[in-house]
Order: C-alpha cells, then sequence, then structure tokens
C-alpha cells in the first residue's frame, strides 16, 4: 500500500484537473476564502440529500438570505416554506436556530475550530468537521458516505457498516493532509461521488487505481458491506383537504417539535399502524377520494386516505379559532407543503378543477 501523503498528493493533482463546480464550492486554484456561510448551508442542506436535489434550494436560499445575518432576521413561516420538499425538517429548524446564536452570541462569525461549531444547533461530528476542514482550513478528518465507500475500497474492508465506522475513520485520518485539507476532504467526496461510485465504479479512469486493494482482489463492487436494515413498518393515517367557498383553504401550521415540525399542511389523524378512524376536523359533506397518497420517511412507509369538502365559512372560522394551529389561508402555494402534503394537494386538485374553471391554487 502507497504511504498515505503520496494518496493524498495523487488525490489532489486528480482534483484540481476534475472538481464538481458547485455553486458553494471554491474551485481548486482560487485564491478566494470559502465562505463559512454557504459552506455550512450547504452541508446542512446535504445531509440525507443529494447535490442535484440541493442546488437549486441553495440558490434560492443564498438569493433570499445571502449572508447569515439576513437569514437569522427571516420569518420562521418563510423559511419552513422556502425549504419545502427538501425534507428532514428538522433541519430547517436547526437551521434557523444556529443563524441566531452565531448572529445574537458570535457576531455573525462562525467558529473556526470542531468545538466551537459542535456547540451549534443542528452541528454534529460530521458536519462540524467538513466546516471546519472546507472553510477554515483545518485538518479535520470529514467521513460521508462517499468516503466510507472509497476507504473500504481502497483498504478491502469487509466488515459491514455501522460496525466498520471506527476502523473507516482511522484510514480516512491517516490520509488526512496538514496543507490543503479543505480540498482533501471535498476531493474525497468528488471521488466516491463521481468514480468510486455505489454501483460499477469507473476503476479504470481512478486515481487509486494502483493501489486500491479491492480492485485488485475484485471485491469493489461488493463494497463497503452493510448490515441489512430490518424492514420499515407501514402507518396509516386520514388527511382533510377543505375549502371554504371564496375564503381559501383549511390549513394547519403543525406542532414546532416532531415529524414535519412546524410545516404548512392539510389537517388530519394521527399516523398509526392500525388503521385509525376517520375524523373530520370539523363538519362537512367530506368526500373520500379514491386512492391513497403513499409516501416513504426514514422510518416508516406511510399510507394516507384521502378526503375533500367545501366547508361552510362561518363554521371553518369557528372551529380554527378554537383549534391550536388550524387557520384559513385565503391562498396556497403547493410549493410552500411538504412533499406529502403536495401529493394530497395533487390527489384533491381535480376535484375543484371539475367544479370550476378557475385554477385551484391562487
Amino acid at each position: 500500500m502507497t504511504d498515505p501523503a503520496a494518496l493524498s498528493r495523487v488525490l489532489l493533482g486528480w482534483y484540481d484537473r476534475h472538481a464538481r463546480a458547485l455553486p458553494w464550492r471554491v474551485p481548486p486554484g482560487d485564491d478566494r476564502r470559502p465562505d463559512p456561510y454557504r459552506i455550512w448551508l450547504s452541508e446542512v442542506m446535504l445531509q440525507q440529500t443529494t447535490v442535484a436535489a440541493v442546488k437549486d434550494y441553495f440558490h434560492k436560499f443564498t438569493t433570499r438570505w445571502p449572508t447569515v445575518g439576513a437569514l437569522a432576521a427571516a420569518d420562521d413561516a418563510d423559511v419552513m416554506a422556502a425549504w419545502a420538499g427538501l425534507g428532514y425538517y428538522a433541519r430547517a429548524r436547526n437551521l434557523l436556530k444556529c443563524a441566531r446564536v452565531v448572529t445574537d452570541d458570535h457576531d455573525g462569525r462562525f467558529p473556526e475550530d470542531v468545538a466551537g461549531l459542535r456547540a451549534l444547533p443542528g452541528i454534529g461530528p460530521y458536519t462540524s468537521a467538513a466546516i471546519a476542514a472546507i472553510a477554515f482550513d483545518r485538518a479535520e478528518t470529514v467521513v460521508d458516505g462517499n468516503v466510507e465507500r472509497v476507504v473500504a475500497r481502497l483498504h478491502d474492508i469487509h466488515t459491514p457498516l455501522p460496525a466498520a465506522k471506527p476502523e473507516l475513520t482511522a484510514h480516512a485520518a491517516d490520509l488526512t493532509p496538514n496543507e490543503r485539507p479543505g480540498d482533501h476532504a471535498q476531493a474525497m467526496m468528488d471521488l466516491g461521488a463521481t468514480i468510486c461510485t455505489p454501483r460499477n465504479p469507473a476503476c479504470g479512469i481512478c486515481p487509486w487505481r494502483e493501489p486500491c486493494m479491492a480492485r485488485a482482489r475484485g471485491t469493489a463492487a461488493l463494497l463497503p458491506r452493510k448490515t441489512p436494515k430490518k424492514p420499515k413498518p407501514v402507518r396509516h393515517g386520514h388527511l382533510y383537504v377543505g375549502r371554504v367557498p371564496e375564503d381559501g383553504w383549511l390549513l394547519e401550521t403543525r406542532p414546532a417539535q416532531g415529524l414535519l415540525g412546524g410545516m404548512l399542511g392539510f389537517p388530519g389523524t394521527d399516523w398509526t399502524e392500525s388503521p385509525a378512524q376517520p375524523t373530520p376536523p370539523l363538519p362537512g359533506a367530506w368526500q373520500q377520494l379514491p386512492g391513497e397518497v403513499r409516501h416513504t420517511f426514514t422510518h416508516f412507509h406511510l399510507r394516507l386516505t384521502i378526503w375533500v369538502a367545501d366547508l361552510d365559512a362561518a363554521a371553518a372560522d369557528t372551529a380554527a379559532e378554537g383549534t391550536a394551529g388550524l387557520h384559513i389561508a385565503p391562498k396556497l402555494s403547493p410549493a410552500a407543503l411538504p412533499t406529502v402534503m403536495r401529493k394530497a394537494y395533487d390527489l384533491a386538485a381535480p376535484v375543484w378543477s371539475q367544479r370550476s374553471r378557475d385554477p385551484l391554487a391562487d
């Protein structure tokens, strides 16, 4: 096995020629210092989410809130609406908390070391190491799924994840150089994303082709091994899409804590493994739609029965006043809804489009 310093030099040479152009990245050879705000924002968005999905959201956020201070001053509902569709909504709540702590307690400057970054809301071991390395060029070990895959193949490590994490992290630490650690971290990610891919790795053009033990032994496609996951349970629920003639939509802002916390959506029942009884949020001629909404979260599959109704304005106002989070919204932008709620909207939309030639959403 080639020594780690030599491997890092080869990788950085490859990165200098083949680095991905990403909107939050300062390309190799550019003398500008990376903006810690943009690095932090991108890393939070990229948690459990692909680069392709994040790019448009990143552009939208940095155009609307170009600095951490601007984000800290933003209205919670505006940020949650802008985040809608990106998923894992606790990230959006922590994003605001972190922006406000940085603005209020750190004079708008992100801490430069891992310990200081870890003290901020929503920043864990991986994100703190990534920000410290990329934004501040600290020699921190950055290990995401791409890096785990690259290291497992480089050393032909067959211990399944997550048990293999300490061993993989130790090898990644050996590879981390003192010079250009931020570029090294990004090069490792790029290698995993573009060459050492989960399926059909392009070993023939890999800069680490020769020292890669898994390639030599023909095991690259098998790595990294993972402990089989338990099947996800299925939960069921009812969702109520109600319109108030001339006045708008019956909506709710979900509680700040919990799944989809703080997000806008349609009222409904709890989501339980045993099918729940329908319990409309207020009286009305509720009509059950054929079909169902299907959505998958991290820990379970969801099946929702959708009900629609035209509601009496006075009754809707009274019910909304007496129920926390429930309200009548004169306008509805489907883009501001989380994905599962948008699916319900899409299923219900034909009901009103058939009744009127007017657009369903204002």
